[in-house]
């Protein structure tokens, strides 16, 4: 189907184990055996005692729904979408199990594999390229993965040198902040330009700078980066291990453990406008005209939504900035592809401004091979022809047989995709943004010291920092 590939809508529906509730009565008796979600209408309609009000049924929620149950509180979890996860959405399409948004662990992220042995929930290894196709002095050339990591690893060393001192210990990002002065003003572009790279060299490494960056490499904090590869292990080959890992049953499921461990009250198709405080509470009011009170409330959602909710009284400097420049990456297109056939495990990187900057080969069906393309804002991924046009810039004679686009920056409920600090974001946003404002208490992967924007392990432990606070609070 060269021409005609079928792009799937990406508002599809995950189905999770939450069961909607049709009555009060039903949700209390539901309440004993697993998380309860509940129709917008309901929310409006009952009050529902609650210890704390919890944002975002993404992961740095269901951390604090389940921290705070642990306590012997009561949370009550509000989430926008009619489904949990935020910004991972484990479905299924072209008959596999796939990942629409986050997809992947690493060995390195201690509070994911801690989680992952809580819940006896195992991992399997992500497909392995077998040939790298990457830019040549002559245009994109194949070559095998070991040939690309001797081009590519000595580059990246260059590029980052010096972080291994500045991010001296990368779980305290600030620990080193006099150095930090002349680095986290520096865009990624910035970096690239202080090296003395060839245009193949330059190719090689801006067409992933871009896609972090999402958008322009102009766009991304070179600390944001480098905070990753040191987190990871220091080298470029170790921070690639951070996408090696999936675990069983996709990546919702130890969110979905974690919720049912808490008996979760979870709230689905409740979007919240705005949030008070005021005489020692905290009022959560609702698009559908429900509120919601409580002594304290955890504001669990990308920061990029912030700006979609009143805050009275008004954000504290930190976060006002923070919601106002924005984290979440401006351009997150995750593109899910299958080509026809017996299709080689073809890992594919290209300059910046392509169409499709990156791809990364998955499972082999009995249709063709699976992968997943990172876009660039000039793909138009509505136009299937253009979609196949990009994939035939690494695999010549490719037929896309289908396709799934997930656009993240159009979704109103994520406004970006993943989070990467922009320049100078490091040193004026922390540690004020990890901070109560009042009785209002912030979290997510986001405003994570660590493992910050793009990983589970970041909105993790800053669902467990939040939790702390809240629970002093309520």
């Amino acid at each position: 189907m060269s021409r005609h590939a079928k792009n799937s809508s990406s508002s599809g529906r995950l189905f999770t184990r939450r069961r909607l509730i049709k009555s009060a009565g039903a949700a209390a008796a539901a309440a004993s055996v697993g998380a309860v979600a509940l129709s917008r209408a309901q929310a409006a309609q009952e009050a529902v005692p609650a210890d704390a009000i919890i944002i975002g049924a993404g992961y740095a929620g269901a951390t604090v729904a389940r921290e705070l149950a642990e306590r012997g509180l009561k949370p009550v979890v509000l989430e926008a979408r009619d489904r949990v996860g935020g910004r991972v959405w484990t479905n299924t399409w072209a008959g596999e199990e796939i990942e629409i948004g986050g997809s992947w662990l690493g060995p390195q992220q201690e509070l994911a594999h801690a989680e992952l042995s809580r819940y006896n929930i195992g991992t399997f290894q992500d497909v392995a390229a077998e040939r790298v196709v990457m830019p040549g002095n002559n245009g994109l050339v194949t070559v095998s993965p070991a040939d690309a990591a001797a081009t590519v690893d000595p580059l990246w060393e260059s590029f980052y040198e010096g972080s291994a001192q500045y991010f001296e210990r990368p779980h305290e990002p600030l620990y080193r902040s006099d150095l930090l002065a002349d680095v986290d003003p520096l865009s990624l572009q910035d970096r690239l330009d202080q090296l003395s790279l060839s245009p193949t060299e330059l190719e090689i490494l801006n067409g992933e700078t871009s896609i972090y960056s999402g958008g322009p490499s102009t766009i991304g904090s070179l600390t944001g980066m480098a905070q990753w590869i040191q987190l990871a292990g220091g080298t470029y080959q170790d921070y690639l291990t951070t996408m090696s890992l999936r675990p069983e049953g996709g990546m919702i499921a130890i969110l979905n453990a974690m919720l049912d461990e808490a008996q979760a009250n979870v709230r689905l198709n409740t979007a919240v406008t705005g949030i008070t405080e005021q005489n020692g509470k905290v009022t959560v009011t609702c698009s559908g005209g429900g509120q919601f009170t409580a002594p304290v409330v955890v504001v669990a959602v990308p920061v990029n939504t912030w700006k979609s909710i009143t805050f009275n009284p008004g954000l504290p400097t930190a976060h006002a900035r923070a919601s106002s420049e924005g984290i979440g990456v401006p351009h997150a297109t995750k593109v899910w592809l299958q080509i026809k056939g017996n299709v080689p495990a073809t890992q594919g990187m290209a300059r910046e401004g392509t169409p499709l900057p990156m791809l990364i080969p998955q499972q082999q069906t009995a249709e063709g091979r699976l992968m997943i393309g990172f876009a660039g804002p000039s793909l138009n991924v509505n136009d299937a022809s253009a979609v196949q046009d990009a994939v035939r810039t690494y695999l010549p004679n490719a037929t896309l047989v289908r396709y799934r686009a997930m656009e993240w920056a159009k979704q109103q409920y994520t406004k970006g995709g993943w989070g990467l600090r922009r320049p100078n974001q490091l040193l004026s946003l922390f540690p004020a943004i990890e901070e109560p404002h009042g009785r209002i208490v912030f979290a997510g992967a986001d405003i994570a010291r660590g493992w910050h924007g793009a990983f589970i392990e970041g909105a993790i432990e800053s669902g467990l920092r939040a939790a702390g606070q809240a629970a002093e609070l309520a």
